[in-house]
Protein backbone atom coordinates (compact mmCIF):
# COMPACT_ATOMS: atom_id res chain seq x y z
CA UNK A 1 0.00 0.00 0.00
CA UNK A 2 1.37 3.52 -0.90
CA UNK A 3 0.85 6.70 1.40
CA UNK A 4 -1.33 9.04 -0.08
CA UNK A 5 1.90 11.72 -0.85
CA UNK A 6 3.98 9.00 -2.25
CA UNK A 7 5.08 9.64 -5.80
CA UNK A 8 3.13 6.84 -8.33
CA UNK A 9 6.26 6.74 -10.78
CA UNK A 10 9.15 6.48 -8.23
CA UNK A 11 11.69 3.61 -8.89
CA UNK A 12 11.91 0.71 -5.59
CA UNK A 13 14.82 2.10 -3.62
CA UNK A 14 17.88 0.42 -4.27
CA UNK A 15 18.37 -2.37 -1.93
CA UNK A 16 20.88 -1.71 0.94
CA UNK A 17 23.43 -3.80 1.63
CA UNK A 18 26.12 -4.11 4.14
CA UNK A 19 29.79 -2.02 3.74
CA UNK A 20 30.99 -5.20 4.02
CA UNK A 21 29.36 -7.58 2.09
CA UNK A 22 29.49 -4.91 -0.64
CA UNK A 23 33.36 -4.98 -0.32
CA UNK A 24 33.67 -8.93 -0.46
CA UNK A 25 31.76 -9.16 -3.63
CA UNK A 26 33.61 -5.99 -5.57
CA UNK A 27 37.39 -7.41 -4.20
CA UNK A 28 36.00 -10.99 -4.97
CA UNK A 29 35.03 -9.95 -8.81
CA UNK A 30 38.73 -8.02 -8.63
CA UNK A 31 40.58 -11.09 -7.89
CA UNK A 32 38.44 -13.09 -9.87
CA UNK A 33 38.91 -11.68 -12.68
CA UNK A 34 42.82 -10.55 -12.16
CA UNK A 35 43.06 -14.46 -11.87
CA UNK A 36 41.37 -15.57 -15.16
CA UNK A 37 43.08 -11.92 -16.69
CA UNK A 38 46.55 -13.97 -16.08
CA UNK A 39 45.05 -17.35 -17.72
CA UNK A 40 44.37 -15.22 -20.62
CA UNK A 41 47.69 -13.36 -20.91
CA UNK A 42 49.34 -17.13 -20.82
CA UNK A 43 47.05 -18.58 -23.13
CA UNK A 44 47.59 -16.13 -25.74
CA UNK A 45 51.60 -16.65 -25.28
CA UNK A 46 50.45 -20.57 -25.70
CA UNK A 47 48.27 -19.42 -29.21
CA UNK A 48 50.42 -16.53 -30.97
CA UNK A 49 53.97 -16.80 -28.72
CA UNK A 50 55.52 -13.81 -26.87
CA UNK A 51 58.46 -12.44 -28.45
CA UNK A 52 57.00 -12.75 -32.31
CA UNK A 53 55.99 -10.53 -34.29
CA UNK A 54 52.26 -11.55 -34.82
CA UNK A 55 52.40 -11.10 -30.54
CA UNK A 56 53.57 -7.45 -30.71
CA UNK A 57 51.39 -6.39 -33.66
CA UNK A 58 48.05 -8.06 -32.09
CA UNK A 59 49.34 -6.39 -28.33
CA UNK A 60 49.47 -2.81 -29.48
CA UNK A 61 46.06 -3.40 -31.28
CA UNK A 62 44.52 -4.69 -28.46
CA UNK A 63 46.06 -2.25 -25.88
CA UNK A 64 45.70 1.03 -28.08
CA UNK A 65 41.24 0.92 -27.87
CA UNK A 66 41.64 1.72 -23.98
CA UNK A 67 44.57 4.04 -24.51
CA UNK A 68 42.59 5.84 -26.23
CA UNK A 69 39.23 6.03 -24.63
CA UNK A 70 41.14 6.93 -21.32
CA UNK A 71 42.58 9.75 -23.46
CA UNK A 72 39.83 11.04 -25.01
CA UNK A 73 36.47 10.17 -22.88
CA UNK A 74 37.72 7.89 -19.30
CA UNK A 75 38.65 11.22 -17.77
CA UNK A 76 35.47 13.10 -18.41
CA UNK A 77 33.34 10.30 -17.75
CA UNK A 78 34.95 9.61 -14.34
CA UNK A 79 35.32 12.88 -13.64
CA UNK A 80 32.57 14.38 -14.94
CA UNK A 81 29.54 12.41 -15.62
CA UNK A 82 30.07 9.64 -13.01
CA UNK A 83 29.36 11.86 -10.05
CA UNK A 84 26.69 13.59 -11.53
CA UNK A 85 25.04 10.27 -11.91
CA UNK A 86 25.55 9.55 -8.09
CA UNK A 87 24.32 13.09 -6.90
CA UNK A 88 21.11 12.65 -9.22
CA UNK A 89 20.47 9.06 -7.87
CA UNK A 90 20.58 10.42 -4.36
CA UNK A 91 18.66 13.55 -4.58
CA UNK A 92 15.95 13.85 -7.98
CA UNK A 93 12.62 12.70 -6.73
CA UNK A 94 12.50 10.30 -9.66
CA UNK A 95 16.08 8.74 -8.74
CA UNK A 96 17.41 10.35 -11.46
CA UNK A 97 15.56 7.98 -13.80
CA UNK A 98 15.20 11.41 -16.25
CA UNK A 99 18.65 12.60 -15.73
CA UNK A 100 20.44 8.93 -16.07
CA UNK A 101 18.34 9.11 -19.23
CA UNK A 102 19.84 11.92 -20.72
CA UNK A 103 23.10 11.54 -19.77
CA UNK A 104 22.98 8.23 -21.01
CA UNK A 105 22.02 9.22 -24.31
CA UNK A 106 24.53 12.09 -24.20
CA UNK A 107 27.16 9.52 -23.60
CA UNK A 108 26.32 6.91 -26.16
CA UNK A 109 25.96 9.14 -28.90
CA UNK A 110 29.67 10.97 -27.52
CA UNK A 111 31.46 7.33 -27.52
CA UNK A 112 29.57 6.62 -31.17
CA UNK A 113 31.05 9.60 -32.56
CA UNK A 114 34.76 9.16 -31.42
CA UNK A 115 34.77 5.89 -32.10
CA UNK A 116 33.74 5.65 -35.44
CA UNK A 117 36.48 8.66 -35.69
CA UNK A 118 39.27 6.90 -34.44
CA UNK A 119 38.38 3.86 -36.59
CA UNK A 120 38.30 5.60 -39.71
CA UNK A 121 41.82 6.64 -38.67
CA UNK A 122 42.68 3.14 -38.34
CA UNK A 123 45.31 3.34 -40.46
CA UNK A 124 47.43 6.73 -40.06
CA UNK A 125 47.14 5.64 -36.23
CA UNK A 126 48.88 2.18 -36.98
CA UNK A 127 51.31 3.91 -38.83
CA UNK A 128 52.10 6.70 -36.34
CA UNK A 129 52.81 3.90 -33.90
CA UNK A 130 54.48 1.60 -35.97
CA UNK A 131 57.27 4.19 -37.64
CA UNK A 132 59.44 0.99 -38.30
CA UNK A 133 57.28 -1.32 -39.27
CA UNK A 134 57.60 -3.38 -42.08
CA UNK A 135 54.47 -3.19 -44.67
CA UNK A 136 53.23 -6.33 -43.60
CA UNK A 137 53.38 -5.82 -40.37
CA UNK A 138 51.18 -2.39 -40.89
CA UNK A 139 49.18 -4.03 -43.09
CA UNK A 140 48.24 -7.02 -40.07
CA UNK A 141 47.95 -3.84 -37.64
CA UNK A 142 45.74 -2.51 -39.82
CA UNK A 143 44.10 -5.53 -39.85
CA UNK A 144 43.87 -6.33 -36.24
CA UNK A 145 42.64 -2.34 -35.48
CA UNK A 146 39.54 -2.16 -37.60
CA UNK A 147 38.11 -5.53 -35.17
CA UNK A 148 39.43 -4.38 -32.04
CA UNK A 149 39.29 -0.21 -32.31
CA UNK A 150 35.54 -0.85 -31.60
CA UNK A 151 36.17 -1.50 -27.86
CA UNK A 152 36.36 2.01 -27.23
CA UNK A 153 32.68 2.18 -27.39
CA UNK A 154 32.07 -0.82 -25.09
CA UNK A 155 34.69 0.39 -22.63
CA UNK A 156 32.67 4.02 -22.45
CA UNK A 157 29.30 1.79 -21.92
CA UNK A 158 30.94 -0.33 -19.35
CA UNK A 159 31.86 2.90 -17.16
CA UNK A 160 29.02 4.69 -17.53
CA UNK A 161 26.50 1.72 -17.17
CA UNK A 162 28.43 0.60 -13.91
CA UNK A 163 28.50 3.61 -12.40
CA UNK A 164 24.59 4.00 -12.88
CA UNK A 165 24.22 0.30 -10.84
CA UNK A 166 27.18 1.96 -8.46
CA UNK A 167 24.89 4.62 -7.32
CA UNK A 168 21.81 2.56 -7.02
CA UNK A 169 23.91 -0.05 -4.56
CA UNK A 170 23.97 -2.58 -7.71
CA UNK A 171 28.13 -2.64 -6.25
CA UNK A 172 28.75 -6.36 -7.35
CA UNK A 173 27.48 -6.38 -11.26
CA UNK A 174 30.66 -3.39 -11.95
CA UNK A 175 33.46 -5.51 -10.43
CA UNK A 176 32.40 -8.95 -11.86
CA UNK A 177 31.73 -8.08 -15.91
CA UNK A 178 34.81 -8.37 -16.52
CA UNK A 179 34.89 -12.01 -15.68
CA UNK A 180 32.83 -12.40 -18.19
CA UNK A 181 35.04 -10.45 -20.93
CA UNK A 182 37.95 -13.18 -19.08
CA UNK A 183 35.45 -16.07 -19.94
CA UNK A 184 34.79 -15.23 -23.64
CA UNK A 185 38.42 -14.46 -24.61
CA UNK A 186 39.70 -17.33 -22.78
CA UNK A 187 36.69 -19.63 -24.56
CA UNK A 188 38.09 -18.38 -27.71
CA UNK A 189 41.55 -18.62 -27.53
CA UNK A 190 41.16 -22.12 -26.88
CA UNK A 191 39.33 -22.55 -29.86
CA UNK A 192 41.92 -20.73 -31.65
CA UNK A 193 44.38 -23.21 -30.06
CA UNK A 194 42.78 -26.43 -30.80
CA UNK A 195 42.06 -25.19 -34.56
CA UNK A 196 45.26 -23.81 -35.59
CA UNK A 197 47.67 -24.91 -33.50
CA UNK A 198 50.32 -24.10 -30.00
CA UNK A 199 52.88 -21.45 -31.52
CA UNK A 200 55.41 -23.86 -30.04
CA UNK A 201 53.97 -26.61 -32.76
CA UNK A 202 52.68 -24.32 -35.11
CA UNK A 203 54.86 -21.24 -34.90
CA UNK A 204 52.19 -18.80 -36.82
CA UNK A 205 53.98 -15.67 -38.72
CA UNK A 206 52.83 -13.56 -40.52
CA UNK A 207 53.19 -15.39 -43.94
CA UNK A 208 51.10 -17.85 -42.72
CA UNK A 209 48.38 -15.74 -41.11
CA UNK A 210 44.83 -16.02 -41.98
CA UNK A 211 41.33 -14.37 -41.57
CA UNK A 212 39.99 -17.25 -39.68
CA UNK A 213 42.90 -16.27 -37.36
CA UNK A 214 41.95 -12.78 -37.17
CA UNK A 215 38.78 -13.66 -35.96
CA UNK A 216 38.92 -15.77 -33.00
CA UNK A 217 42.14 -13.55 -31.88
CA UNK A 218 40.99 -9.68 -32.74
CA UNK A 219 37.58 -10.34 -33.07
CA UNK A 220 36.71 -12.26 -30.14
CA UNK A 221 38.48 -9.91 -28.04
CA UNK A 222 36.01 -7.02 -28.69
CA UNK A 223 32.89 -9.81 -28.39
CA UNK A 224 34.73 -10.03 -24.93
CA UNK A 225 35.05 -6.14 -24.28
CA UNK A 226 31.33 -6.06 -25.43
CA UNK A 227 29.97 -8.59 -23.80
CA UNK A 228 30.96 -7.04 -20.44
CA UNK A 229 29.44 -3.66 -21.44
CA UNK A 230 26.22 -5.09 -22.51
CA UNK A 231 25.97 -8.06 -19.47
CA UNK A 232 25.30 -4.79 -17.10
CA UNK A 233 22.10 -3.83 -18.51
CA UNK A 234 20.49 -6.95 -17.45
CA UNK A 235 20.42 -5.56 -13.86
CA UNK A 236 19.96 -2.42 -15.28
CA UNK A 237 16.59 -2.97 -16.32
CA UNK A 238 15.92 -4.75 -12.70
CA UNK A 239 16.62 -1.39 -10.89
CA UNK A 240 12.86 -0.19 -12.27
CA UNK A 241 13.73 3.23 -13.80
CA UNK A 242 12.40 2.86 -16.84
CA UNK A 243 15.49 4.33 -18.80
CA UNK A 244 15.54 5.61 -22.41
CA UNK A 245 16.84 7.33 -24.78
CA UNK A 246 16.32 11.75 -23.90
CA UNK A 247 17.87 14.60 -25.66
CA UNK A 248 18.27 17.89 -24.69
CA UNK A 249 21.41 18.71 -22.00
CA UNK A 250 21.40 22.49 -21.39
CA UNK A 251 20.98 23.40 -17.80
CA UNK A 252 21.91 20.16 -16.19
CA UNK A 253 25.12 21.32 -14.75
CA UNK A 254 27.78 19.86 -16.99
CA UNK A 255 29.81 22.46 -17.58
CA UNK A 256 29.62 22.76 -14.11
CA UNK A 257 30.70 19.97 -13.18
CA UNK A 258 33.80 19.96 -16.24
CA UNK A 259 35.05 23.27 -14.33
CA UNK A 260 35.49 21.56 -11.17
CA UNK A 261 37.21 18.37 -12.31
CA UNK A 262 39.44 20.30 -15.11
CA UNK A 263 42.31 19.77 -12.60
CA UNK A 264 41.35 15.66 -12.95
CA UNK A 265 40.95 16.12 -16.45
CA UNK A 266 43.84 17.25 -17.35
CA UNK A 267 46.19 15.13 -14.64
CA UNK A 268 44.49 12.11 -16.91
CA UNK A 269 45.39 13.48 -20.03
CA UNK A 270 48.69 14.44 -19.12
CA UNK A 271 49.58 10.93 -18.34
CA UNK A 272 48.42 8.70 -21.02
CA UNK A 273 49.57 11.00 -23.48
CA UNK A 274 53.01 10.33 -21.65
CA UNK A 275 52.02 6.82 -22.06
CA UNK A 276 51.09 7.20 -25.57
CA UNK A 277 54.50 8.18 -26.53
CA UNK A 278 56.27 5.18 -23.98
CA UNK A 279 54.30 2.72 -26.41
CA UNK A 280 55.14 4.08 -29.49
CA UNK A 281 59.11 3.65 -28.59
CA UNK A 282 58.24 0.19 -27.45
CA UNK A 283 56.84 -0.74 -30.79
CA UNK A 284 60.66 0.25 -32.23
CA UNK A 285 61.94 -3.47 -32.17
CA UNK A 286 58.79 -5.05 -33.67
CA UNK A 287 60.26 -3.59 -37.37
CA UNK A 288 63.45 -5.25 -36.90
CA UNK A 289 62.51 -8.65 -35.32
CA UNK A 290 62.95 -10.29 -38.99
CA UNK A 291 66.53 -8.51 -39.24
CA UNK A 292 67.42 -10.01 -35.48
CA UNK A 293 65.95 -13.42 -36.33
CA UNK A 294 68.33 -13.71 -39.33
CA UNK A 295 71.41 -12.91 -37.49
CA UNK A 296 73.61 -16.25 -36.52
CA UNK A 297 72.23 -17.62 -34.09
CA UNK A 298 68.73 -16.13 -34.28
CA UNK A 299 68.61 -13.54 -31.56
CA UNK A 300 65.03 -12.68 -29.61
CA UNK A 301 64.03 -8.87 -29.01
CA UNK A 302 61.68 -8.17 -26.48
CA UNK A 303 58.77 -6.26 -27.89
CA UNK A 304 55.09 -4.66 -26.76
CA UNK A 305 54.15 -7.78 -25.78
CA UNK A 306 56.81 -8.39 -23.90
CA UNK A 307 56.53 -5.10 -21.62
CA UNK A 308 53.17 -5.31 -21.17
CA UNK A 309 52.95 -8.71 -19.56
CA UNK A 310 56.46 -7.43 -17.43
CA UNK A 311 54.25 -4.53 -16.74
CA UNK A 312 51.07 -6.95 -15.88
CA UNK A 313 53.63 -8.43 -12.73
CA UNK A 314 55.11 -5.59 -11.51
CA UNK A 315 51.84 -3.60 -10.89
CA UNK A 316 49.88 -6.81 -9.44
CA UNK A 317 51.62 -6.04 -6.17
CA UNK A 318 49.77 -2.34 -6.47
CA UNK A 319 46.52 -3.99 -7.78
CA UNK A 320 45.85 -6.12 -5.15
CA UNK A 321 47.08 -4.47 -1.78
CA UNK A 322 48.18 -1.04 -2.02
CA UNK A 323 44.64 -0.07 -4.10
CA UNK A 324 42.78 -1.49 -1.02
CA UNK A 325 44.54 -0.02 1.52
CA UNK A 326 44.28 3.15 0.08
CA UNK A 327 40.67 3.65 -0.50
CA UNK A 328 40.57 3.12 3.48
CA UNK A 329 43.52 5.68 3.51
CA UNK A 330 41.76 8.24 1.01
CA UNK A 331 38.49 8.00 3.74
CA UNK A 332 40.10 8.42 6.94
CA UNK A 333 42.65 11.13 5.41
CA UNK A 334 39.90 13.23 4.10
CA UNK A 335 37.49 12.78 7.35
CA UNK A 336 40.79 14.05 9.25
CA UNK A 337 41.88 16.80 6.76
CA UNK A 338 38.10 18.19 6.83
CA UNK A 339 38.47 18.15 11.14
CA UNK A 340 41.59 19.85 10.99
CA UNK A 341 42.99 17.15 12.11
CA UNK A 342 46.96 16.87 11.12
CA UNK A 343 47.92 14.53 13.74
CA UNK A 344 45.27 11.85 12.30
CA UNK A 345 46.29 12.43 8.54
CA UNK A 346 49.78 11.95 8.93
CA UNK A 347 49.01 8.80 11.54
CA UNK A 348 46.58 7.33 8.57
CA UNK A 349 49.31 8.29 5.66
CA UNK A 350 52.57 6.95 7.39
CA UNK A 351 50.80 3.34 8.34
CA UNK A 352 48.97 3.06 5.34
CA UNK A 353 52.86 3.65 3.58
CA UNK A 354 54.35 1.10 6.58
CA UNK A 355 51.50 -1.78 5.95
CA UNK A 356 52.09 -1.45 1.73
CA UNK A 357 55.66 -1.97 2.03
CA UNK A 358 55.54 -5.17 3.40
CA UNK A 359 54.29 -6.64 0.53
CA UNK A 360 54.99 -4.43 -2.56
CA UNK A 361 58.91 -4.82 -1.06
CA UNK A 362 58.59 -8.48 -0.96
CA UNK A 363 56.90 -8.91 -4.52
CA UNK A 364 60.01 -6.62 -5.82
CA UNK A 365 62.45 -9.19 -4.56
CA UNK A 366 60.50 -12.41 -5.34
CA UNK A 367 59.90 -10.85 -8.74
CA UNK A 368 63.79 -10.78 -9.16
CA UNK A 369 64.25 -13.85 -7.81
CA UNK A 370 61.54 -16.03 -9.90
CA UNK A 371 61.93 -12.92 -12.94
CA UNK A 372 63.25 -16.44 -15.17
CA UNK A 373 60.23 -18.88 -14.56
CA UNK A 374 58.13 -15.99 -14.61
CA UNK A 375 59.38 -15.09 -18.15
CA UNK A 376 58.99 -18.69 -18.95
CA UNK A 377 55.21 -18.03 -18.47
CA UNK A 378 54.40 -15.84 -20.59
CA UNK A 379 57.45 -17.59 -23.34
CA UNK A 380 54.93 -19.36 -25.55
CA UNK A 381 57.00 -22.40 -24.75
CA UNK A 382 60.61 -21.15 -25.91
CA UNK A 383 63.20 -21.11 -23.71
CA UNK A 384 64.85 -18.14 -25.25
CA UNK A 385 61.83 -15.75 -25.23
CA UNK A 386 61.20 -16.78 -21.43
CA UNK A 387 64.70 -15.38 -20.92
CA UNK A 388 64.02 -12.05 -22.41
CA UNK A 389 61.02 -11.75 -21.03
CA UNK A 390 62.68 -12.29 -17.22
CA UNK A 391 65.06 -9.75 -17.92
CA UNK A 392 62.50 -7.44 -18.73
CA UNK A 393 60.60 -8.10 -15.45
CA UNK A 394 64.17 -7.75 -13.71
CA UNK A 395 64.26 -4.68 -14.97
CA UNK A 396 60.64 -3.10 -14.18
CA UNK A 397 60.39 -4.56 -11.02
CA UNK A 398 62.37 -2.08 -9.13
CA UNK A 399 59.38 0.18 -9.21
CA UNK A 400 56.81 -2.06 -8.16
CA UNK A 401 57.13 -0.35 -4.29
CA UNK A 402 57.28 3.18 -5.61
CA UNK A 403 54.08 2.47 -7.79
CA UNK A 404 52.09 2.44 -4.43
CA UNK A 405 54.21 5.16 -2.43
CA UNK A 406 53.13 7.73 -5.10
CA UNK A 407 49.94 7.28 -5.50
CA UNK A 408 49.25 7.26 -1.32
CA UNK A 409 51.02 10.52 -1.27
CA UNK A 410 49.10 11.51 -4.52
CA UNK A 411 46.45 10.44 -2.42
CA UNK A 412 46.93 13.04 0.54
CA UNK A 413 46.63 15.71 -1.77
CA UNK A 414 43.21 15.04 -2.75
CA UNK A 415 42.23 14.24 0.67
CA UNK A 416 42.57 17.97 1.03
CA UNK A 417 40.75 18.78 -1.86
CA UNK A 418 44.06 19.58 -3.75
CA UNK A 419 43.83 18.48 -7.29
CA UNK A 420 46.08 21.01 -8.41
CA UNK A 421 49.33 19.88 -7.14
CA UNK A 422 49.14 16.03 -8.26
CA UNK A 423 48.26 17.75 -11.92
CA UNK A 424 51.52 19.78 -11.58
CA UNK A 425 53.65 16.68 -10.32
CA UNK A 426 51.98 14.80 -13.04
CA UNK A 427 53.43 17.48 -15.54
CA UNK A 428 56.81 17.46 -14.60
CA UNK A 429 56.56 13.20 -14.60
CA UNK A 430 55.53 13.60 -18.36
CA UNK A 431 57.95 15.82 -19.12
CA UNK A 432 60.84 13.61 -17.73
CA UNK A 433 59.16 10.28 -19.54
CA UNK A 434 58.77 12.09 -23.30
CA UNK A 435 62.38 13.07 -23.23
CA UNK A 436 62.94 9.94 -22.17
CA UNK A 437 61.03 8.27 -24.91
CA UNK A 438 63.04 10.61 -27.43
CA UNK A 439 66.34 9.07 -25.76
CA UNK A 440 65.14 5.89 -26.22
CA UNK A 441 64.30 5.94 -29.93
CA UNK A 442 67.32 8.11 -30.80
CA UNK A 443 69.99 6.06 -29.36
CA UNK A 444 69.17 3.12 -27.69
CA UNK A 445 69.79 -0.35 -30.20
CA UNK A 446 66.36 -2.02 -31.10
CA UNK A 447 67.58 -5.16 -28.74
CA UNK A 448 67.83 -2.76 -25.90
CA UNK A 449 64.63 -0.17 -26.31
CA UNK A 450 62.52 -2.47 -24.11
CA UNK A 451 64.73 -2.55 -21.40
CA UNK A 452 65.29 1.40 -21.42
CA UNK A 453 61.69 1.79 -21.17
CA UNK A 454 60.99 -0.76 -18.56
CA UNK A 455 63.28 1.20 -17.03
CA UNK A 456 61.64 4.12 -17.21
CA UNK A 457 58.59 3.04 -15.83
CA UNK A 458 60.56 2.44 -12.27
CA UNK A 459 62.24 5.84 -12.94
CA UNK A 460 58.52 7.38 -13.35
CA UNK A 461 57.26 5.59 -9.96
CA UNK A 462 60.72 6.45 -8.05
CA UNK A 463 60.57 10.24 -9.64
CA UNK A 464 57.03 11.04 -8.65
CA UNK A 465 57.04 9.72 -4.88
CA UNK A 466 60.43 12.33 -4.37
CA UNK A 467 58.66 15.01 -5.95
CA UNK A 468 55.50 14.45 -3.69
CA UNK A 469 57.64 14.02 -1.03
CA UNK A 470 59.43 17.19 -1.25
CA UNK A 471 55.90 19.12 -1.73
CA UNK A 472 54.16 17.17 1.21
CA UNK A 473 56.77 18.32 3.74
CA UNK A 474 56.36 21.63 2.80
CA UNK A 475 52.58 21.60 3.04
CA UNK A 476 52.04 19.73 6.38
CA UNK A 477 55.68 18.77 7.31
CA UNK A 478 56.93 15.66 8.54
CA UNK A 479 54.65 12.91 7.84
CA UNK A 480 56.17 10.99 10.21
CA UNK A 481 59.23 9.88 7.89
CA UNK A 482 61.60 8.06 10.23
CA UNK A 483 59.24 5.72 10.99
CA UNK A 484 58.34 5.00 7.21
CA UNK A 485 61.89 4.10 6.83
CA UNK A 486 63.20 2.40 9.74
CA UNK A 487 60.49 -0.44 8.49
CA UNK A 488 61.14 -0.31 5.17
CA UNK A 489 64.23 -0.81 6.01
CA UNK A 490 63.30 -3.70 8.52
CA UNK A 491 61.11 -5.01 5.89
CA UNK A 492 63.72 -4.77 2.92
CA UNK A 493 66.16 -7.14 5.37
CA UNK A 494 63.29 -9.43 5.54
CA UNK A 495 62.68 -9.90 2.01
CA UNK A 496 66.11 -9.56 1.02
CA UNK A 497 66.86 -12.75 3.51
CA UNK A 498 63.90 -14.15 2.07
CA UNK A 499 64.86 -13.46 -1.18
CA UNK A 500 68.43 -15.61 -0.70
CA UNK A 501 65.92 -18.42 0.35
CA UNK A 502 63.78 -18.52 -2.84
CA UNK A 503 67.28 -18.40 -4.80
CA UNK A 504 68.55 -21.33 -2.76
CA UNK A 505 65.07 -23.53 -3.77
CA UNK A 506 65.51 -22.20 -7.80
CA UNK A 507 68.86 -23.57 -8.09
CA UNK A 508 67.79 -26.60 -6.29
CA UNK A 509 65.02 -27.24 -8.62
CA UNK A 510 67.31 -26.53 -12.02
CA UNK A 511 66.54 -22.70 -12.44
CA UNK A 512 69.77 -21.64 -13.35
CA UNK A 513 70.58 -24.39 -15.62
CA UNK A 514 69.15 -23.93 -19.29
CA UNK A 515 68.14 -27.26 -19.23
CA UNK A 516 66.61 -27.36 -16.05
CA UNK A 517 63.62 -28.20 -14.57
CA UNK A 518 61.74 -24.62 -15.17
CA UNK A 519 62.60 -24.23 -18.77
CA UNK A 520 61.36 -27.65 -20.05
CA UNK A 521 57.55 -26.02 -20.56
CA UNK A 522 55.31 -23.19 -19.19
CA UNK A 523 53.68 -25.76 -16.47
CA UNK A 524 57.11 -26.65 -15.32
CA UNK A 525 57.36 -23.08 -14.99
CA UNK A 526 53.67 -22.61 -12.87
CA UNK A 527 54.96 -25.61 -10.59
CA UNK A 528 58.61 -23.72 -9.84
CA UNK A 529 56.69 -20.45 -8.97
CA UNK A 530 54.19 -22.13 -6.85
CA UNK A 531 57.20 -24.32 -5.34
CA UNK A 532 59.44 -21.91 -4.60
CA UNK A 533 57.33 -18.72 -4.17
CA UNK A 534 55.66 -20.95 -0.92
CA UNK A 535 59.07 -21.47 0.53
CA UNK A 536 60.39 -17.69 0.14
CA UNK A 537 57.05 -16.69 1.79
CA UNK A 538 57.27 -18.84 4.61
CA UNK A 539 60.93 -17.45 4.80
CA UNK A 540 59.67 -14.14 4.34
CA UNK A 541 57.31 -14.69 7.54
CA UNK A 542 60.08 -16.05 9.31
CA UNK A 543 62.25 -13.01 8.41
CA UNK A 544 59.77 -10.57 9.12
CA UNK A 545 59.58 -11.64 12.51
CA UNK A 546 63.35 -11.88 13.33
CA UNK A 547 63.67 -8.46 12.00
CA UNK A 548 60.62 -7.18 14.05
CA UNK A 549 58.33 -6.00 11.81
CA UNK A 550 55.07 -4.86 13.46
CA UNK A 551 52.81 -4.06 10.29
CA UNK A 552 52.54 -7.66 9.18
CA UNK A 553 49.72 -8.16 11.88
CA UNK A 554 47.95 -4.81 10.40
CA UNK A 555 48.23 -6.19 6.58
CA UNK A 556 47.26 -9.74 7.73
CA UNK A 557 44.49 -8.68 9.88
CA UNK A 558 42.16 -6.78 7.28
CA UNK A 559 42.63 -10.04 4.71
CA UNK A 560 41.45 -12.84 6.98
CA UNK A 561 38.15 -10.50 8.38
CA UNK A 562 37.54 -10.42 4.38
CA UNK A 563 38.01 -14.02 3.96
CA UNK A 564 35.53 -14.51 6.62
CA UNK A 565 33.70 -12.21 5.39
Amino acid sequence: MRSPGERQDAPPAPARRSGAASSAIMASGTLVSRALGFVKTVLITVAIGSVTTVSDVFELANTLPNLIYVLVAGGIFNAVLVPQIIKASRTADDGGADYISRLLTLAVLALLGVTAVVVALAGPIVRTMGTDWTEAQLSLGLTFALFTFPQIFFYGLYTVVGQVLNARGAFGWYMWAPVVNNVVAIAALLVFIQQFGAFAEAEHSLDDWTPAKTFWLAAMATVGVATQALVLFWPLGRLGLRLRPRFGWRGIGLSTAARLAGWTLATGIIANLAFLALTKVAAIPTGYRPEYLAMDPPQQIAGVAALNQASMLYSLPHGVIGLSIATVLFNRMAAASTDGDRAGMVASLSSSLRITGVATVFATVALVVFAGPLGMLFSGGVPSAGAVIGQVVTVIAIGAPFMSTSFMLGRAFYAQEDARTPFLVQVGVALFTVACALLIASLAPPHLVIFAVAGCYAAQNILSTLIYHLVLVRRIGDYDLARIMDSHARILVASLLAGVVGAVALFLLGGYDPDGFPWTNQLTAIATVAVGGTVMGIAYLGALRLCRVRELDSLVRPVLARLAR
